[in-house]
Formats: C-alpha cells, structure tokens, sequence
C-alpha cells in the first residue's frame, strides 16, 4: 500500500548516517554489559556464545536488509508482517518489538547509569534508579527535535565509544597474554554446559539487534534499496569485530566469574576489567567510553521504537493519536512521549538480567517473523539466498526458549494479550465503523 507523501517522514540519512545509527544502537549494552551477564552464565564459553550469535546476526541482518530494501518505511518487522504474512503476525511483530526494545533501552539506562556512578566514585547503589531515569528524559527530550538532530549527537557518542573499546582491547591484550589461566575451565556451568552456552548466545544475539533500527527508520534513508542493506552490512561487520575483541580481553583480564558478579552488583564489568591493565586511567577511559555508548543504544533506542509506535498507530493497531507529528514532519512527538514514559516505567525494575533476558525472548519472536517474511520475497526480487532466511528463523526460534523459563512463559503470556487486545479493538472499530 504506498504512503501519502504528505504523512511520510523526510528522507534525511545517507549511509554513514545510517552506519552511524546502527553503531550507536549496538555498540553500548550489550558490550559494556550484557557480555558480563553471558560470562557470568557460560564463563570462558561466552567467546563461543558471542561468535555464534555474530552468525546468527549476519543472517538476519541480510534478511533485515533484504526486507527493508524492497519495503522501505517506518515499522521494521511490523510493516513485513502485514505485507508479506498476516496482520496478526504483523501486530505480533510490532507489539513484540516494543516490549522487547523498551526492556533493551531500560537496560541501556540502567547501564549508563552504572559506568557513571562509578566515575563519580559513587558506590550507593540508591542512586542507580534515579540516574538512569534522568537519563531517559534527557535522551527523550533531544528526540522530540527530530531524527537529524538526534543524528548529529549519536555521531559523536558512536565516536567516543569506539575509541574506547579500540583502547580496552589494545591496552589489555598484554594483560591476557600474561594471565591466560584466566580462559580454564572452559565452562562456568559442568553440568549443563550446552544449555548455558545456548542461554549465552540468546543473550549475546540481541546485542546485535541494532542493526534493525536501520531497517525501522527505513523512511527517513535516502536511497533506500542501496544504503540500507550497504549500512546494516558495514556495521554487522564493524561489531563483530569489536565484540570478539572485548570479550577476550575481558574475560581473559579478570574471568569470566568477576565480570558476571560486578555486572550484577555495579553494572559495571569492563571498567573493572580495564583497572587491572598496567596503565593509569585505563578504567576512567573505558567508563567514559560506556557513558556515551549506553546513552547512544538510548537514543536510537527512543527513536526506534517511536517510528514502530507511529506505524502501528498508522494501522490503528494502537490508537489513532499516536501517529501524530510535528507541523514539519520530522518528528512522530506523542509516540516519543509514550515510549519514553514506558522505558521509564521499566527502569524501575532495576535488575539489568531481568531486563536483558526478557528482551532477549521478545526480540527473538520478532526476528523469526522477520526471517519468515523474507522468506516470501519472489525470486526476481531477492537479493540474498532462500537459505540465510531459513537459517535465521530456525535459530531464532531455537534460541528464544533458552532464556530463562519464567521469562518467556511472561512473554508468551504478553504475546497472548496483545493478540486478545488487538482483536477485541478491531471488534470494536468494526462496531463502531457499522453503527456510524
């Protein structure tokens, strides 16, 4: 269905805009903490876990890229489902992404939140709640100017992260080499060791996701068909990288059993990581590095999830009022408000495990409908093999229930009700339509 003009979102983004959104959406939680929560359940497996979920990653990236090339508009996984599957798949897809994304970003805030107490030499684990609240209005207020502004500071925090993961993994390598006792034994749980690998890797996967807000802001790219899958495929490329590096040199500089016990306590496993180097201010460099990239997932996350929410209410599968924007056309402003309230609801869970592992469940349903929607591209039109969409969506599904039970039986429980909500308002909009 092709979108009036008048109701579309600027095209403002190139690809190094777009490569920059990608980054600053996976570069910052899920490195500077989510590889501490993985130690801390695999121990020395998580480097397996990390590599498994960059394979993961590679194929749903093409699938992302693939989609967004032949439907490029606001919504993701959201829009795919209605024109390639089904309108309750559809609805499963966005509802699933803005569970998913606003548990994500309550990490990403709590996270930030963690690295800067820490700075400030703050140990009161009372102030982690508040700071990363104020976070969360301060990053929301900045993405009620627009997607180009908000462009302009994400560039600069993607920045500063990547200079500081380069000097973690270029200042601690000395540090491995001398403590290689660090990487035995090999598995942190004896007697489940495949399963805590596979729990690992869910966790670990989602640290890949950013990619999908490349694709999610599809209607803002320039050039979409060739910017979007050239943006998705240098940054997967980028993280990859970047990630193998860090949980290296993480765990082989401290263990994997510290980073996941300070991730649980301070928020905080690089930083403690970087003290042990034999270079003063190592810690502080790799804080601030965490600081900007924490608050970059924030950002892109806060976008992402507004453009779903505006897609969505498109639909009228939320309500109509929240696919107002601004008089200019660049900003969906009451979506902003709504996500940002939701994300600050859920920071105040203050359990970044609960939060990172109840998104790893949700993002992997939305995934697996995204990989099933580019399995029904035509041939004509099909930019990659059949066969990474059926890699992608086997994977996902798999990997989705190794999260922990009590945590995907609430997922599946919040899929359930979001159908029965959406049902019951198409019931009534139906009544309404007839009785009018």
């Amino acid at each position: 269905m092709p979108q009036d003009s008048s109701k579309s979102l600027k095209r403002e983004l190139g690809v190094v805009g777009a490569v920059a959104l990608g980054l600053g959406s996976i570069v910052g939680t899920g490195v500077f903490v989510s590889t501490g929560i993985a130690a801390g359940i695999a121990g020395p497996s998580a480097i397996i876990s990390v590599a498994i979920a960059a394979c993961v990653a590679v194929c749903n990236g093409l699938n992302s890229a693939q989609l967004a090339a032949s439907h490029p508009v606001s919504g993701g996984a959201y829009e795919y489902g209605y024109k390639y599957l089904t309108p309750w798949l559809g609805f499963t897809a966005g509802w699933m992404f803005l569970v998913a994304k606003s548990a994500s970003a309550a990490t990403a805030a709590l996270g930030f939140a963690g690295y800067l107490l820490n700075v400030l030499g703050i140990s009161d684990r009372t102030y982690l709640v508040p700071t990363a609240l104020a976070a969360v209005v301060a990053l929301t207020l900045i993405v009620l100017n627009g997607v180009k502004r908000s462009n302009d500071v994400n560039i600069t925090i993607v920045s500063i992260t990547l200079l500081s993961l380069i000097f973690f993994i270029v200042a601690g390598l000395p540090t491995v080499f001398a403590t290689n006792a660090n990487f035995t034994p090999c598995v942190a749980d004896a007697d489940n060791p495949i399963g805590s690998v596979l729990q690992a890797t869910a966790l670990m996967f989602v640290a890949y996701t950013g990619y999908g807000r490349i694709a999610t802001l599809g209607e803002e790219v320039q050039e979409p068909r060739k910017t979007i899958p050239r943006a998705i495929i240098i940054t997967l490329a980028t993280t990859m990288l970047l990630y193998i590096g860090v949980v290296v040199v993480g765990i082989g500089s401290v263990g994997a059993q510290t980073l996941g016990e300070v991730t649980s306590e301070q928020v905080a496993p690089l930083e403690i990581a970087a003290r042990s180097f034999n270079i003063p201010g190592s810690g502080f460099i790799l804080a601030v590095g965490a600081v900007t990239a924490t608050l970059g997932v924030l950002l892109n996350l806060i976008l992402g999830l507004s453009r779903v929410l505006l897609a969505m209410g498109r639909r009228q599968d939320m309500p109509k009022f929240v696919a107002k924007m601004n008089s200019s056309r660049t900003n969906p402003y009451i979506a902003v408000l709504i996500m940002g309230t939701a994300i600050a609801c859920l920071v105040l869970i203050g359990d970044v495990r609960t939060t990172w592992s109840f998104s790893a469940f949700s993002v992997l349903i939305y995934y697996a409908i995204t990989d099933l929607s580019a399995l029904q591209i035509s041939d004509e039109d099909r930019l990659y093999p059949k066969w990474i969409a059926w890699v992608g969506l086997s994977a996902c599904l798999f990997l989705a229930f190794w999260v922990e039970q009590r945590i995907w039986l609430v997922g599946v429980g919040l899929i359930i009700a979001g159908l029965i909500w959406n049902a019951v308002r198409k019931l009534i909009l139906s009544y309404t339509d007839n009785e009018g």
